[in-house]
């Protein structure tokens, strides 16, 4: 490998290799969708979620939008990372007394590990949409931290480590309805209830396919030229808003610094769970799993707001390709 990730090793991580004739820097599992349509009795679909490693298989937590039309969040457990199995109910927080918390809605979560605890990041109802930020350290107990943010904000990420002692989160400031703009924020925390120092870090893109707003997907991966990123874009057609897939490197010790922009989409929506759906030409990724030893990279995506997918890459195919088409 010419480039390094920065975290453990992986050996049984969901991976298959790049295609013969493929030539997008991302390329899709060819089990594709993993999780479908109605994939259990109080889900009509699943997508948009976040799975990782532990105790030795892989855990996630799952928007699934419900037969009622309202999303909740479930917990979701696997040995291989690819077949689920699923909660019959949703997540239920309690606030720091160990009272339970009411949840109006729940969606598109990002599942870090910071120092032993696992943050469930997540758009959360505070008089309108804006992000909320739980934790648990057994899966079992989930307590509801504070809502970071005042509304309307989206697509919080947590850096899965402090930086400079702080933690550090991107957003991305929005409206109440389907957001016609946006761009991605960074804040930090002492304590993560207290949120400041707040930099705008990157603009939608000039480029049409991010022409329209643009938000952090998984959490940021450490390597050796910084933190790598993927994001989604959007851009508006007549026939409504088309979500792809891009990256970018920030400074390790200063988040905020973009050290290189990938010009070009690496995947955009193209295979029919992906066109066509509840919501079509939709590809949105949330997390990823990575080998240190072997630099490779599995990313979880949401298809058309329907299903869930699965995507590889590795370090130095995704680094090559920023390079040779950035800004």
């Amino acid at each position: 490998m010419k480039h390094q990730i920065y975290g453990n090793e992986l050996k049984n991580m969901p991976y298959e290799d790049r295609p013969e004739g493929c030539s997008s820097p991302i390329w899709r599992f060819s089990q594709n969708p993993i999780i479908n349509r109605n994939p259990f009795p109080k889900a009509s679909r699943v997508f948009n979620s976040a799975v990782m490693s532990y105790q030795g298989a892989f855990i996630g937590v799952f928007r699934a939008d419900t037969t009622t039309g309202v999303p909740y969040l479930f917990l979701g457990r696997s040995q291989d990372g690819i077949n689920f199995t699923f909660d019959e109910e949703p997540i239920q927080f309690h606030d720091k007394d160990g009272k339970p918390v009411k949840i109006e809605y729940a969606y598109d979560p990002r599942l870090v590990e910071v120092e032993g605890t696992y943050y469930i990041i997540f758009c959360n109802s505070c008089h309108g949409p804006t992000v909320g930020l739980g934790r648990t350290k057994d899966f079992k107990d989930f307590e509801l931290i504070d809502t970071p943010f005042l509304p309307f904000n989206r697509n919080g990420v947590l850096f899965p480590r402090k930086i400079n002692g702080e933690y550090a989160m991107f957003s991305r400031p929005s409206d109440s309805g389907h957001t016609m703009f946006g761009d991605i924020f960074l804040s930090y925390s002492k304590d993560l209830e207290y949120w400041g120092h707040h930099k705008h870090v990157m603009e939608r893109g000039y480029e049409w396919w991010c022409g329209t707003k643009i938000g952090a997907g998984p959490a940021p991966i450490e390597c050796d030229l910084g933190w790598l990123v993927f994001f989604h874009g959007a851009n508006l057609t007549c026939s409504g808003l088309v979500y792809s897939i891009g990256a970018f490197i920030v400074d390790r010790d200063d988040p905020s610094k973009i050290l290189h922009r990938c010009s070009s989409f690496l995947l955009a929506p193209e295979m029919p769970y992906e066109t066509t759906g509840y919501v079509p030409n939709v590809l949105f990724p949330v997390s990823t799993l990575t080998d240190a030893k072997t630099g490779r990279i599995a990313i979880y995506a949401g298809g058309a707001d329907t299903i869930t997918e699965l995507l590889f890459t590795d370090i130095d195919t995704v680094i090559e390709y920023i390079l040779k088409n950035e800004r």
